[in-house]
């Protein structure tokens, strides 16, 4: 897959419901709309509870993820969504997950750190601040969850992997874990200068994508990967790399590979 085909796909993420579809999102999924004012605006979020939440006490983990149009349901996705709501119910998981929408044609915009000179972008810092010090206290607030780094996870793919990663480097009190699916680095190189400059990093990091992706990816995760070990020692069993033979760009790639990402991230 060339480059020029990756951000073709990266596009086509604003789109939505692009086929007529029912919905498929289970009773465990609701939705609500927050108030944005890091991005001028409102953003809509999904909302998962695990089927005991109703009849139980305890406190939850969570996890927050980009592109909630493909996540659970068919009828907002494009393509096909990751089934996110019954891969977790056939887990019997332990867990909420938020799910926070992209903004159509501001997507790129706010999952990419930094400018790009071509493609634009960069208000990242925003994005992240929207869901640190808005989302997360209204999550933390009206949810049973557990608040800390630990119980904390991040997760997206392509451009939401890529601020997944950096939500790592500039918010380490905040997610303690993440899933980088795919990781659009290469339309932010200046994450690579960043993690060279980064001292401590204790996250615990999951990085997955395929090798019938663009020629940029597999060396690039490899990179990253080397840059992470550099920080830390590889004795701390922190930091999981696969690459799937023959993975393409979609969402296949990451709904089939979702189940084994989250269970490495709560061992």
């Amino acid at each position: 897959m060339t480059r020029k085909i990756a951000f073709f796909y990266i596009l086509l993420f604003v789109t939505s419901s692009v086929f007529s579809q029912q919905s498929t999102a289970s009773k465990q999924v609701s939705t609500f709309t927050i108030e944005a004012p890091q991005l001028h605006g409102t953003k809509k979020i999904w909302l998962y509870l695990p089927k005991e939440y109703a009849s139980s006490k305890k406190k939850y983990p969570v996890i927050y993820m980009h592109d909630a149009q493909n996540l659970f349901d068919a009828e907002t996705a494009y393509a096909s969504e990751w089934n996110i709501d019954e891969k977790l119910d056939s887990l019997k998981a332990q867990v909420i997950v938020v799910g926070i929408e992209h903004g159509n044609e501001k997507r790129i915009d706010e999952l990419t750190p930094y400018k790009n000179e071509k493609r634009g972008g960069g208000n990242g810092d925003n994005y992240l601040e929207f869901i640190v010090k808005t989302l997360k206290p209204k999550i933390d607030a009206t949810y049973r969850t557990k608040t800390n780094a630990t119980n904390t996870i991040i997760m997206g793919s392509s451009l939401g992997g890529l601020i997944s990663y950096y939500a790592l480097l500039k918010y380490p009190k905040v997610f303690g874990k993440a899933g980088v699916f795919s990781p659009a680095f290469w339309i932010n190189p200046e994450i690579f200068d960043l993690t060279k400059k980064t001292k401590t990093l204790n996250s615990k990091i999951y990085f997955l994508c395929g090798d019938n992706e663009s020629p940029e990816m597999v060396p690039d995760v490899n990179k990253m990967e080397v840059l992470v070990s550099d920080i830390r020692c590889s004795c701390m069993h922190l930091t999981r790399k696969r690459i799937i033979k023959g993975g393409q760009h979609n969402e296949k790639l990451w709904r089939d590979n979702f189940e084994k990402v989250y269970t490495w991230l709560n061992i």
